[in-house]
């Protein structure tokens, strides 16, 4: 098996140079490191990503912690911090903690012992315990789309206020007043917030929040659809649902459409969070979105200023929040 002599004999240049350019390339002239990679094709050698690791004190590993990798907002952040990080010579490594705290907290300590250079992390949990775990790392990290109090890292997300109201006020110019939500958990800071938004804009209108018309999702379709059913056999219905999240929403026209009710013609329908193939369902639903793209975009170029910044330490941690952005559908109707 070719080692790292080979390649600096055939290179004509010393093993520390190899060692080098296998570690740090930008320390390395162009036409040594061309040099260097050419030999290391010739020979066979492969560099084993561990040793490099313990030699840096890090490896070139990013951890990306999240409660459901099969989400696709999750896997769109993912994909542009991917990006992002393969043209700084870093990698991803995906873990999905199912939204479990005591999984979270064994994925991270494992991450933390392989190394890893950074965590882009999406908090699970709350409370003075789980804050003072996450402010113990020492790794460099970027919490992303959980604001959880009391973490003082950066975060990246998204407006969820201005989410939730923006739909209510579309569904109250539309004329509805009997609107339902289908909240998230409480505990979580998106759930919280849409629900906020939601409240707060009916009474601003003056329209008084019927409190039967508020069901817990917990953002999970299983929830969203018994929350869904709920609502329609009360003898009072709604004439419009808002789901806090797309897999409430999505529960909501399944149950909508089992009992023989006609969306947006019975009872409108909105939603926060996009979907694939949101342009192919029918109706297509009117909904606000999250930029994915600008957050992993920012979650990225944070995570890697705090990486390879040596005086990024030093810096306090900043809060990056975005608007939502409103596509409207045609699941609402005018009453």
């Amino acid at each position: 098996m070719a080692n790292i002599r080979d390649v600096a004999k055939l290179a004509q240049v010393s093993v520390s140079t190899v060692s080098l350019a296998f570690s740090n390339p930008s320390r390395v002239s162009a036409g040594t490191l061309e040099k260097i990679r050419a030999a290391a094709t010739a020979v066979g050698y492969v560099a084993d990503p561990l040793a490099q690791s313990l030699a840096r004190g890090r490896s070139r590993m990013i951890g990306f912690v999240v409660g459901n990798v099969g989400n696709p907002f999750f896997g769109d952040i993912r994909r542009e911090l991917e990006n992002y990080a393969l043209e700084h010579d870093h990698f991803v490594l995906v873990t999905d903690s199912s939204g479990k705290t005591e999984r979270e907290r064994a994925l991270l300590e494992h991450l933390i012992g392989l190394k890893v250079a950074g965590l882009a992390l999406a908090p699970s949990s709350f409370g003075q315990d789980y804050v003072d775990f996450i402010q113990s790392i020492k790794v460099p990290m970027v919490c992303f789309d959980q604001k959880v109090a009391g973490i003082e890292r950066d975060f990246v997300g998204s407006d969820n206020y201005l989410a939730g109201a923006m739909l209510t006020e579309h569904l109250l110019q539309l004329g509805h007043r009997k609107i339902a939500f289908i909240a998230g958990p409480k505990h979580m800071h998106t759930a919280s917030e849409r629900h906020r938004g939601f409240v707060e804009t009916m009474a601003s209108a003056g329209v008084e929040v019927n409190p039967n018309f508020v069901v817990d999702g917990q953002f999970t379709r299983t929830a969203g659809y018994e929350a869904a059913m709920r609502l329609l056999i009360q003898p009072e219905r709604p004439t419009a649902i808002l789901g806090a999240n797309n897999a409430v929403a999505l529960a909501a026209l399944q149950a909508l459409q089992e009992l023989g009710f006609s969306c947006p013609d019975d009872i409108s329908l909105a939603m926060i969070d996009n979907v694939q193939w949101s342009s192919v369902i029918t109706p297509r639903i009117t909904m606000v979105v999250q930029d994915t793209l600008q957050l992993g975009n920012t979650i990225a170029r944070r995570l890697l200023h705090r990486i390879t910044d040596p005086d990024a330490g030093a810096e306090p941690a900043q809060n990056f929040v975005f608007a939502p952005k409103f596509v409207p559908g045609t699941s609402c109707r005018r009453l």
